[in-house]
Order: C-alpha cells, then sequence, then structure tokens
C-alpha cells in the first residue's frame, strides 16, 4: 500500500508535531481540528516553532517553506476522506477516540488504515466498535514528534500483518526508530517515565533539593539533555496527569499516584511549556 496523503486529527501540540513530521518528509497532510480557533491558534504556533527551529540551524527556509506547502487545515471530517492514512491525536479519553474512529470508518474507503497515537489506551478497545478492527493500530510518537526518534507500533488483538507492515514502512520513511510493543497500559516509554517523575516531584515536595537542583543533578549523573521536572513541563502536566491517573486506575500500582503537588499545579493552570510556567518559567 502506497501512502501519498495523511490525515492528521488533533488541534494541539502532539497534532501540530506529526504535521512538521509527515509534511517534512514530503507527504500531503490534511491536519483536521475539532474546533477552527483553536486550529488557527494551532497554526500560528506552529510556523513559530518552525521559525525556533531555524534560528537553531535545524530547519531551513526552503524546508519550511515545503512544510507549510504540504499542510492544509479543516475542521469538516468530510474532507479528511481522500487520505490514505489517518493518525489521531487528541485528548487521552478512551470513549472519545472510539467515537471518533467509529464516525471515520463511516465515512473513508475500506483501504484507509486508522492510527492512534495514545499513550494509555488499549488498541483493542479503540477497534472494538467498528466492522474492520484489521485496520486499526497503534503509531506512538512522543513529544516533540520532530526531534523524538522512536516510535511505538502497537497491535491490537485483530489488528492485520498488512497494517503492521504498512505502518512500520511508514514510520521507516519518516525517519524513525520502531520498537514492537505489546498491548499494556502506558505501554513502554510513559510506564517507564512516569514512576521517574513522580519521584521527581516527591523529592521537591519534601524540599529534599530545588527544582533547579533536581534536574542538574539527573541530568549531568546520567548524561540525559532534561530533567525529569522539565521533562514534565514538556509532557504538559495537564497530560501527565491524566496518563498518571489511567495508569494507577488500571495497574494499582502506587508507584503510579499522581503526585499532590501535579494536581495542585493543573488546577492553577500551571501546565508547563505550554501556558508559560511550571515547575520552570518559559518566555
Amino acid at each position: 500500500m502506497e501512502i501519498n496523503k495523511v490525515a492528521i486529527i488533533g488541534e494541539g501540540g502532539m497534532g501540530r508535531g506529526l504535521c512538521i513530521v509527515f509534511a517534512r518528509a514530503g507527504l500531503e497532510v490534511i491536519w483536521k481540528g475539532l474546533r477552527e480557533r483553536l486550529l488557527k491558534k494551532s497554526m500560528v504556533r506552529l510556523n513559530e516553532n518552525i521559525e525556533q527551529r531555524i534560528k537553531k540551524f535545524e530547519f531551513t527556509d526552503v524546508e519550511k517553506k515545503i512544510i507549510l506547502s504540504k499542510i492544509s487545515t479543516t475542521i469538516d471530517i468530510d474532507l479528511v476522506t481522500d487520505a490514505d492514512f489517518i493518525i489521531e491525536a487528541i485528548t487521552e479519553d478512551l470513549a472519545l477516540k472510539r467515537e471518533l474512529i467509529t464516525e471515520l470508518e463511516d465515512v473513508c474507503d475500506d483501504s484507509v488504515i486508522f492510527a492512534s497515537n495514545t499513550s494509555t489506551c488499549s488498541i483493542t478497545d479503540l477497534a472494538s466498535d467498528i466492522k474492520h478492527p484489521e485496520r486499526v493500530i497503534g503509531m506512538i510518537f512522543h513529544y516533540p514528534p520532530s526531534q523524538r526518534e522512536v516510535v511505538e507500533i502497537v497491535r491490537g488483538q485483530k489488528t492485520s500483518d498488512e497494517t503492521y507492515r504498512v505502518v512500520k514502512n511508514l514510520a521507516s520513511f519518516l525517519g524513525k526508530t520502531t520498537v514492537d510493543v505489546y498491548e499494556s497500559p502506558g505501554y513502554v516509554a510513559t510506564r517507564a517515565i512516569i514512576p521517574f517523575v513522580n519521584e521527581a516531584m516527591a523529592i521537591l515536595m519534601e524540599d529534599v533539593a530545588t527544582a533547579e537542583d533536581i534536574d542538574t543533578a539527573v541530568k549531568l549523573s546520567n548524561n540525559m539533555s532534561q530533567g525529569p521536572l522539565e521533562l514534565a513541563d514538556y509532557i504538559g502536566l495537564d497530560n501527565l496527569l491524566k496518563d498518571m491517573t489511567i495508569l494507577f486506575k488500571e495497574l494499582g500500582d502506587p508507584k503510579f499516584r499522581p503526585s499532590p503537588i501535579l494536581r495542585k499545579m493543573v488546577r492553577e493552570g500551571k501546565l508547563g511549556k505550554k501556558t508559560g510556567v511550571g515547575f520552570f518559567e518559559y518566555k
């Protein structure tokens, strides 16, 4: 199966990042949002993201022109029907994702593959209400996807071998390293990162060290580019809270119980980099 046109659904940071990844690879991208205002705002931020990368000599002006020429935006689900491949990156809510995939199957061709960028939902559950569950697969990028090399590929119980091969080849075409993952809450990266970040929050709450010193100690002692609290800010504290809540519910292990400081910061609207303040402040 040849993929030339991709539909990306979700106007948040992950959807924005996926647009850059697919468009930079030369694929035509239809970016579908749920709300026109948020989609326009996210398109402005996409431009800003690329400009920041150009200043760091990671992108060129020519690449920017190519990327923007490949992306069209819409809130009309009927305009994604001619896509060869659809990937959703909407909020981490099983019911909403199932509803979306069911709606997409009703308007799309029988050959279209539906991928989910979920970090916690079961692919089998996502495909349970549709006629062709063999065309549903997990293709899990990590934020920001244009700067993260790995993609986790997750097969549901009924995902076909052909769907798996197409998606694995697509990830390779995008320049990503793939890992095969069995269905499990949190899969690999999210499940491994959450206890790491949660423990850093516990250290901060106990006044063992400041946020800056915690991240400095972890980064320099382990040769890491980001400390756990900076990483939390980049993921988005609201996203992190959702993931932790789901994993704690599904697995029952206290290491996934959301830290009280995380709940407090989300209530205060301090969501990390996207709001300008989290454990650190951002311009």
